[in-house]
């Protein structure tokens, strides 16, 4: 190759990835709900309780998540319409019902796990009663909501970027003061569990990490970023993979690197299965500097993912109720349940956790229409999904929902 060649080549190469780049967004605003509050007290509360035993889970849990959310992402590119949507246009009106109902019971202990850890965040750092930060973290979460928009879809994106961006650094910042073991954290990559509570604890996990409203939500957020398609449809689905990989990554390094913080900085600690507890251990270990880092991580995960799961809500309702409800007011009417809860004084951790196990009880509901939809010919044309992607889909939604019978008989009879 001629040195002519390579001087057009390199412009060109670079031109197209600046173009590549500027098609992300998406992934990244489905992204914030694998890193809200209901991921720091899951895992948290496996670290500081378990140490390294449940890292294999993380890393199980987010290769699943890239699968699942770019399928959801390819779904709304080729059909142009949300899973939502789709299921709107398949089932009967009392199956709609039906279904609209438990997407929102999911979408409502969404909306519990972002708005007690708002409040956590804003009683560590301002010490406010956790009652007037749930107030103070739904305020704030209808100003972000008032920037989004078809029309100024990028606006949004950035501004949940920049989020996600301070929550990186809050909750990673501590892994270099205090690095993991090595040879502990190799030895949680072996798939194990003790106990019914590690089983809760491996579904809450899983359902703080695939989340059934990022799954719903990413065939929406595709559609809305490119209405005019002034892009080919095979670019956008590289630009998509593109998008999804790199956005998990992030998410996943987070939620691996909250685990890892307590198993190195608070295991065997006494108190450190709760936020608040965790909070002042990192005080007590890493110094108040990183207490304050770690805070407004927090509170950057509680904004951004409540914004997020009130647009997911917005979606589902109108995908499969044919019902547009302004984000605002949804906003108002879903935050009612987690003032209700937040001011009788349940155990904050506690209810996160629980929020958790009951979003993974709620992903089969979402992953198996997607895995059905995306494998017909008939909706996806030659973008079909190929028998290797069919076999691993069905495997990961056997995992998840094998996992949540196991959780649900293992709860109820209480067998420790």
């Amino acid at each position: 190759m001629s040195t002519a060649t390579l001087e057009k080549s390199a412009p060109e190469a670079t031109g197209a990835k600046a173009r590549m780049i500027a098609l992300l967004g998406p992934a990244f605003v489905a992204a914030v709900a694998y890193v809200d509050p209901g991921n720091v007290a899951a895992n948290i509360t496996a670290g500081a309780k378990y140490g390294y035993l449940l890292v294999w889970v993380l890393v199980l849990a987010n290769a699943m998540a890239v699968l699942v959310q770019y399928q959801s992402a390819k779904l709304g590119l080729v059909t142009g319409k949300s899973l939502p949507q789709l299921l709107g246009d398949r089932m009967a009106k009392r199956s709609r019902i039906a279904f609209w109902l438990q997407a929102e019971i999911v979408a409502a202990a969404t909306d519990l796990a972002e708005v007690i850890g708002g409040a956590i965040a804003l009683n560590l750092l301002f010490n406010v009663s956790l009652l007037t930060g749930a107030i103070i973290t739904g305020f704030v979460s209808i100003l972000l909501l008032l920037v989004q928009g078809e029309d100024r879809q990028h606006i949004f994106e950035r501004v949940v970027l920049g989020l996600l961006l301070v929550i990186t650094f809050g909750f990673m910042a501590g892994l270099v003061l205090d690095p993991p073991s090595a040879s502990g954290t190799l030895g949680g990559l072996v798939p194990r569990l003790k106990g019914t509570e590690t089983v809760l604890l491996a579904a809450s996990m899983l359902g703080a990490t695939v989340m059934p409203h990022a799954i719903y939500l990413h065939s929406s957020l595709v559609n809305h970023r490119f209405a005019d398609r002034s892009h080919s449809l095979k670019r956008l689905l590289r630009a998509s993979k593109f998008d999804v990989t790199w956005a998990l990554i992030l998410a996943g390094l987070v939620n691996i690197g909250l685990l890892l913080l307590a198993a190195s900085s608070l295991f065997g600690v006494k108190g450190t299965d709760t936020i608040e507890g965790a909070h002042g251990a990192i005080v007590s270990h890493l110094g108040s500097g990183m207490g304050i880092i770690f805070g407004i991580g927090l509170l950057a995960s509680g904004l951004a993912s409540t914004s997020v799961g009130a647009y997911a809500g917005s979606e589902i309702m109108l995908g499969l109720l044919h019902v547009k409800v302004p984000l605002v007011v949804r906003r108002l009417v879903t935050l009612i349940p987690a003032l209700i809860i937040v001011g009788a004084g349940m155990d904050p951790t506690l209810a996160l956790v629980w929020s958790q196990a009951l979003l993974s009880v709620g992903i089969p509901f979402a992953i198996i229409p997607l895995m059905r939809y995306t494998a017909k010919k008939e909706i996806m044309g030659e973008y079909v999904d190929s028998t290797a992607i069919k076999v691993i889909g069905f495997i990961i939604t056997a995992l998840i929902v094998c996992l949540n019978l196991a959780l649900l008989y293992l709860t109820a009879a209480g067998i420790e």
